[in-house]
């Protein structure tokens, strides 16, 4: 890009003035390398319009696009502790947070809404990749538990857009606590006879596929998007065999069963709101009609008892030994 920069924008610059001719006017896509004016791509839902490439899109943005117009309302997430181990590398990871925070204007890197989409009641939990590559820590954990008891409070449907690396390794056990912890949230959703939906975008690997990203009632994906556990290169030289072309491709996975469809951007609106309709429109007709619903699991939303180490404990077994194993009885035939 540096005949853009060095030769063209300054160019620009001096025709418009510098301050109406920021850095970002001009993005490259990652899959033609044409050259993209912002505004024009951000029209076409950051899609490129030369080869239909799909860009990461601003997670506020995202939620805007799929809710009704003027219904979009952020569902407050509580707050967590900040850096529970004092981590350090290269920097210290409390450092790394305050630059995230700054960069995107947001403490954590997941965004929660609540609203309708096609007047149908939905909750969407949304993955904020410039975030610290989208990591799950606790306070996105924080945030999908968040959704989920919000989803089974409004009698919503449920949806996670996961962009995501994986597991946020400065947070430790503190990070991989959250792959059972979001996996039972959903479960309280799906419990609650309530969809539950995950939008499959660019990046989904790790922890976050590996838990919650792939328990959906149905699996949406973006084209193109990857999504697996492990990268290539690293699966390659563990098994060494070279894998197969477009591997943890979405078009890759709808071939073999992983993920049900491969939706454009500008369709994803439209096809999910046709899905909420048919997997929802009992409830819908019964308020309609006044016909009372199905009474739903006393799952207790509002607490957080269900998360407590006590629910990950095994029961415990009762061990047979010589002094109290039963003995079977013995028949005494009289002659």
């Amino acid at each position: 890009m540096n005949w853009l920069t060095n030769t063209i924008l300054p160019k620009i610059r001096n025709i418009v003035g510098a301050k109406e001719a920021p850095d970002n006017l001009w993005q490259k896509c990652p899959g033609c390398s044409g050259m993209l004016f912002s505004k024009d791509l951000a029209e076409n839902l950051n899609v490129c319009t030369h080869c239909g490439h799909h860009l990461k899109m601003p997670v506020e943005d995202r939620l805007k696009n799929l809710f009704d117009k003027g219904s979009f309302t952020r569902v407050k997430v509580p707050e967590v502790a900040a850096d529970p181990l004092k981590f350090r590398d290269k920097k210290k990871y409390a450092d790394r947070l305050k630059e995230a925070q700054i960069k995107t204007g947001e403490r954590d890197g997941i965004m929660v809404g609540e609203g309708t989409m096609g007047d149908i009641p939905v909750v969407i939990a949304a993955f904020n990749f410039d975030f610290m590559g989208g990591s799950m820590g606790a306070g996105v954990g924080e945030g999908l538990v968040k959704a989920a008891e919000t989803a089974i409070a409004k009698r919503a449907a449920l949806i996670a857009i996961p962009a995501s690396g994986g597991a946020r390794m400065q947070e430790g056990m503190f990070s991989l606590m959250q792959m059972p912890r979001t996996t039972i949230a959903v479960q309280m959703v799906q419990d609650a006879g309530l969809p539950y939906f995950v939008l499959l975008t660019d990046p989904t690997t790790g922890g976050v596929s590996a838990s919650f990203a792939m328990l959906g009632d149905i699996h949406i994906s973006e084209p193109g998007a990857m999504i697996g556990f492990a990268g290539k290169r690293v699966i390659e030289e563990t098994i060494r065999e070279q894998l197969p072309p477009g591997f943890q491709t979405a078009e890759y996975l709808k071939e073999h069963g992983m993920v049900d469809m491969v939706t454009h951007r500008k369709d994803l609106r439209d096809t999910i709101i046709r899905l909420l309709d048919l997997l929802m429109r009992k409830d819908r007709a019964a308020k309609v009609s006044g016909t009372p619903v199905a009474a739903k699991p006393d799952l207790k939303p509002s607490g957080r008892g269900v998360f407590t180490a006590d629910s990950f404990k095994a029961p415990k077994a009762k061990l047979k030994t010589p002094a109290n194993e039963e003995k079977p009885a013995v028949k005494v035939v009289k002659k």
